[in-house]
């Protein structure tokens, strides 16, 4: 702990933010963006002594983007963190998924063997599960899913928004979150607001419980599941573990499958009909051969 507080003696939202990051103790590097819950998550991290480094990756994507990035590892390093900046080159397509995976890339390289904590909150968790759920495949994020560590995820944005406040934290809001292009902003705005005005209540914190017993389902069966490509195998197994091992053989090559392609590969073992190649994202696409089922780059 800082010899010094930088928190004042009444701060009830902080102080949740402290006490969420006290069980993680393996050194880290922390995924800052520069909005309160990345911020509130340094903080955290700094006000507990631990062992963290802060990046703040530029996607290069707004005018000012350097300017938000250098503003961000400031405060970090005024809070005692360590911090640098790395610009990126986002490519091609659907921005969201790109920027995703060239920020993880960067924070997975400067972490080397260390863990990288981000700041999603049961805020992103609720939305992550509707997300999800619109492709047919619900599922929620677990508190660690390998090096990815989300010490945050059982508190709510309001803590993370209120423990910037009680600290005097300049935190950035990006236009992003406000533009209701991005399905994720209209849920956020839109559908939880009315999920809550037809429950009378919080509607993101049912949606949040749901989501981590999701998450804790598939961390518990996951490794029970061993991928294959072997159609004979497949097409003896009980629907549900079919796709199972479909999901994971995918994941494995990168891909990032919906429900639909799921079933579509499914039945090139089940149903086969001479059918072509099934797209599964990530520049893949699945054929069988010879009774296996083989990735293809497209």
């Amino acid at each position: 702990m800082p010899d010094t507080p930088f928190w004042p003696r009444h701060s009830p939202h902080f102080l949740a933010c402290r006490r969420a990051v006290r069980p993680w103790d393996t050194p880290a590097v922390i995924g800052l963006s520069g909005g309160p819950d990345s911020l509130a998550l340094v903080a955290a991290a700094a006000a507990e002594n631990k062992n963290v480094e802060a990046v703040v990756v530029d996607h290069g994507l707004q005018e000012n983007s350097a300017q938000v990035a250098q503003h961000a590892a400031d405060q970090a390093r005024a809070l005692g963190v360590d911090a640098q900046v790395i610009r990126v080159t986002v490519a091609p397509g659907n921005v969201e998924a790109q920027a995703r995976t060239a920020r993880y890339a960067a924070l997975h390289e400067v972490a080397d063997r260390r863990d990288v904590w981000v700041g999603h909150t049961a805020d992103d968790q609720a939305e992550t599960l509707l997300l999800t759920a619109l492709r047919s495949h619900p599922a929620g994020m677990s508190p660690r899913t390998g090096q990815i560590v989300r010490p945050m995820l059982d508190l709510r944005r309001a803590d993370t928004v209120g423990a910037c406040h009680e600290l005097g934290l300049d935190f950035w809001d990006d236009p992003m979150n406000q533009d209701r292009a991005y399905r994720r902003v209209r849920i956020r705005h839109e559908v939880l607001p009315l999920l809550a005005d037809i429950l009378g209540g919080d509607a993101t914190a049912p949606l949040a419980r749901a989501a981590h017993q999701l998450a804790a389902t598939e961390d518990f069966l996951a490794p029970l599941v061993a991928p294959t490509t072997d159609c004979s195998e497949l097409a003896d197994d009980h629907p549900a573990l079919r796709h199972r091992k479909i999901a994971a053989w995918l994941h494995e090559m990168g891909a990032a499958p919906s429900a639909s392609s799921i079933s579509d590969i499914a039945r090139l073992c089940t149903d086969w009909r001479g059918q072509g190649p099934i797209p599964v994202g990530g520049g893949l696409a699945v054929v069988r051969r010879n009774g296996q089922l083989v990735a293809l780059r497209r």
